[in-house]
Formats: C-alpha cells, sequence, structure tokens
C-alpha cells in the first residue's frame, strides 16, 4: 500500500520524484551504449535485443523524467483536475515502445532459428557487461520501486517494472551465451540456437511486463476504478448517520490522486445545514479508504420508510421551501382533515399568498391522496427588524400575570417576565418552570392557554411568548 502523498511536502516529493527519474536516464544511457557495443561485436542477438530493450528503456527514462515534472504541476484554469493524467500516458507510451521491441526480437529470432545462420562469439567482456547490466538494473529497480510506492506514481513504477524485468532478461542472455561457448568448446552445433532462443525467452518475458503494465495504464486513461476500492467507499459510506443509500459512486484516478463523485440519498426533511454535515462526515468516510481524494458528494432527497403524515406534510413544504407549524390532523368519519400554519414573507401581497398557499395545498393532496381537506392559516414571517421604543416596567401588570400562572397546577414558577413597547404595542415574554417529566404535548397546551388567559386578564397586550423550563435547570 502506497505512502499517502500528503505526509510530504510538494517541493519534497517533486525533487525526488525527477532525482530518481533523473538518475534512471543516465544509468539507461551507460547501459545501452555498453550493450550496444558489446552485441555489434559479439553478434549475439540475445545482447543486441538487450541492447534494444534498453535503448527503449533510456527513450521511457526520459519520457518519465519529462512526464513526472508536468504531472506534479498544480491543477489550473485548462486543466482543472491536475496533470497526473501525463504520467499514466507516459506508461502508456513506455507499453507501446516495449512491445515494438518484443515484435523485432521475436521476428529476428525466428530468422536466425529457421533462415539464417549468424556466428556468434561470445567474450568475457559481454559477459562482464551483462553482469554490470544486472547490477545497475537491481539498484535502479530498487530506487524507482522506492520512490514510486512513497509517492504512488504509476510513470516510476512502470521503469521500475522495466528494470527489475531486465535483471531477468539480463540472466537468460547470460545463460544463452554460456550454451553457445560450451557448444563452441565440447563440439556441440545444436547449442548456437540457444541465442536466438534466450531471446525469445528475453521477448516473452517482456509481453509479460508489458500487458499487465498496458492493462493498468489503459484502466488509468479510461477512468477506470481501482479494484474493490468503489465497495469499500459504498460500505463506508452507508455507515455515516443519515445516509439512506448510496445512490452513486464514481472513483477515477489522474497520476497518483483519487476523484471520487458521490452522490448520495438523505430523509428529504432534512435541512440544508444537517444534509451539509452529512456530506462532510461523507468525505471524512472517503478519505478513510482514499486519503488523499478530491471528494465531491450530492445528495438527494428521498422518502424515508418511517415517514409518518406529518413527515410527509413537512416534506411538500420543505420541497417549496415552506415552513409548516402547528399541524394537526383529524380523522372525521375515517376521513383526514389536515390544519396547519404556514409562514410567509409580510412582504407579499394577499393574493400572491394565497395563490402559492393553494398550488401548496394541492400538492400535499396529490401526494397524500387520503386527506380529504386541508386549511392554512397564513401566518406573515417578520422580513425586518422591528424597532423597538422601550422596555416597560409594569409592575401591577407583572403582579396579575404572576397571579394567572398561579392557577395553573404544572406551572411551578414565572420568572424573568419582561414588558416592551414595539410601534406602540406591548410584548410580554417570561419564562415558566414546569416538571421534566411534563410530556412536550400538555406543554404546549399549558403555554397556549397561558396565552389565551394573559390576554384575557390584560387585552392591551399583543404578543405574548413563553420559555418553558425544566424544573431541573432552574432550581431556587
Amino acid at each position: 500500500m502506497a505512502e499517502s502523498p500528503s505526509l510530504y511536502s510538494p517541493e519534497t516529493m517533486r525533487a525526488e520524484k525527477r532525482a530518481v527519474a533523473g538518475n534512471s536516464v543516465v544509468a539507461a544511457l551507460a547501459i545501452t551504449g555498453l550493450k550496444l557495443v558489446v552485441g555489434i561485436t559479439t553478434g549475439s542477438l540475445g545482447i543486441l535485443s538487450e541492447a534494444a530493450h534498453s535503448g527503449l528503456d533510456l527513450i521511457a527514462a526520459v519520457i518519465t523524467f519529462f512526464s513526472v515534472r508536468v504531472s506534479d504541476k498544480p491543477a489550473d484554469a485548462d486543466h482543472q483536475y491536475g496533470h497526473g493524467k501525463v504520467e499514466n500516458f507516459s506508461a502508456f507510451l513506455e507499453t507501446g515502445l516495449l512491445l515494438l521491441t518484443c515484435a523485432w526480437i521475436i521476428r529476428e529470432a525466428i530468422r536466425r532459428l529457421f533462415f539464417r545462420s549468424v556466428e556468434i562469439k561470445p567474450s568475457w567482456g559481454a559477459f562482464l557487461v551483462m553482469f554490470t547490466s544486472i547490477g545497475v538494473d537491481l539498484w535502479r529497480s530498487r530506487a524507482l520501486g522506492r520512490i514510486a510506492e512513497k509517492y504512488d506514481s504509476q510513470a516510476l513504477e512502470a521503469d521500475a517494472l522495466h528494470f527489475s524485468t531486465d535483471v531477468w532478461s539480463s540472466s537468460v542472455v547470460i545463460l544463452g551465451l554460456g550454451l553457445v561457448m560450451a557448444g563452441e568448446r565440447y563440439g556441440i552445433g545444436w547449442l548456437r540456437d540457444a541465442d536466438p532462443i534466450a531471446a525469445l525467452f528475453v521477448a516473452g518475458i517482456v509481453v509479460y511486463v508489458s500487458w499487465r503494465l498496458a492493462r493498468r495504464t489503459i484502466d488509468a486513461l479510461l477512468d477506470a476504478a481501482p479494484t474493490g476500492v468503489r465497495s469499500r467507499i459504498i460500505g463506508a459510506v452507508e455507515q455515516v448517520e443519515g445516509v439512506l443509500e448510496v445512490d452513486r459512486a464514481r472513483i477515477r484516478r489522474a497520476g497518483n490522486h483519487y476523484f471520487a463523485d458521490l452522490s448520495i440519498g438523505l430523509a428529504r426533511n432534512v435541512t440544508f445545514q444537517h444534509s451539509g454535515q452529512v456530506a462532510e462526515a461523507v468525505n471524512a468516510a472517503v478519505h478513510c479508504v482514499l486519503p488523499d481524494a478530491d471528494v465531491t458528494v450530492r445528495s438527494v432527497p428521498r422518502a424515508h420508510r418511517t415517514e409518518n403524515l406529518f413527515d410527509r406534510i413537512r416534506a411538500v413544504a420543505t420541497r417549496h421551501n415552506l415552513n409548516v407549524h402547528d399541524v394537526s390532523v383529524q380523522d372525521l368519519r375515517g376521513q383526514l382533515h389536515v390544519e396547519q400554519h404556514l409562514e410567509m414573507d409580510e412582504r407579499l401581497s394577499l393574493k400572491d399568498a394565497h395563490d402559492r398557499v393553494t398550488a401548496l395545498e394541492a400538492e400535499i393532496r396529490e401526494d397524500i391522496p387520503e386527506i380529504a381537506s386541508i386549511l392554512t392559516h397564513i401566518e406573515s414571517e417578520p422580513a425586518t427588524i422591528e424597532p423597538g421604543d422601550e422596555v416597560v416596567r409594569d409592575a401591577a401588570l407583572e403582579r396579575r400575570l404572576k397571579a394567572v400562572a398561579a392557577e395553573f397546577p404544572d406551572i411551578l414558577d414565572m420568572h424573568e417576565v419582561q414588558i416592551k413597547r414595539v410601534r406602540g404595542r406591548l410584548y410580554v415574554s417570561c419564562h415558566c418552570t414546569l416538571p421534566d417529566d411534563l410530556p412536550l404535548s400538555r406543554v404546549h397546551d399549558v403555554q397556549t392557554d397561558l396565552e389565551i388567559r394573559f390576554k384575557q386578564h390584560a387585552p392591551e397586550l399583543f404578543r405574548v411568548l413563553i420559555h418553558p423550563e425544566p424544573r431541573t435547570d432552574n432550581r431556587r
């Protein structure tokens, strides 16, 4: 498993990737030159095929060197997903070059086996060059592999894979040269074919490696999801509280960077703010699987199986960005009658407000056919801050209100009474202490009854606001 690139600074990552890619170019240049000279002097197809292989490795190393320089550039206006695909394209080009090498090696080996005899002149220098090549390939494949794993670089990984297979192909060539030398020394003529046969083995190794690399690079270029990652992400997201379903999950890779695009189902009465919180939790869940992924989360409303009639009514209102409250439903002779309060912008005209309410009621009846009738109480939702005149001190009024509250057995205490005058109207607010275990429905009834009694005893009151508190939070 590659380490997370975010653990390292971008400058460190770029410097290390460029350094190891540059060293690979220098080593490939030296090895290609040595193999080419020895291959020509000995006439060995095995060495010449290795020289051609190393020559294409040199081209691949140069491509890799420039690709890692480009791929690490940050996203810009023209490349909004970054430049990481350059690494994948570089690996694809390397695959093509390797397959071209194989085609030439196979063609020449078949010619030497069946149509044209070429005299091979093995030398100790050839063996020295091949052993040196093995040592260099071991060194650079490990160096490239270490940096490729550290930064999850497919281009460097492709180079590392090439050079690790070069070790095996060079070993096969050495074996072929050894058999040719043994044939000359002991007069075994058929051992002369060991060199082209060794070349065929080299081609076979290269074809195998190229096929593996080709599948990975083509998958990356075609935005194929990494094996198993999508199911792991879906499993992690489904554990997030509030997520009803994962409607879509798409993952793509560009270089060493992943992009995840998810569509999740949320209950349709979830607020916009809460949906943002769920999206953040989904983002964190994806990062547990792909730590450096760029995640996009889209939420879609879904009807939850546990919705009751009240939830369904509110869901329709929410769809129109409207807020209904005090919803009550009466079952009269098997028919459901709904009453609800709806807040609307106070700047609307009555006709506009009524038209919107009519459309809302029609949609509620369409979504919930069992509702026989709907009656909506339209309330004005303040759109401006009301200028206050003064805070009034009226001890007599306060005593009268406390006396009324004392008549309610559920009200244990009434305090923090505040009287304000706003635009010539009196506003009263107070705190009432009630038992901890009192059901919320009963609390609402007490508040409503108390508000009515206040206005009966003090008709001058325009608005009353009662704040209920549990006894444990208001010990005196």
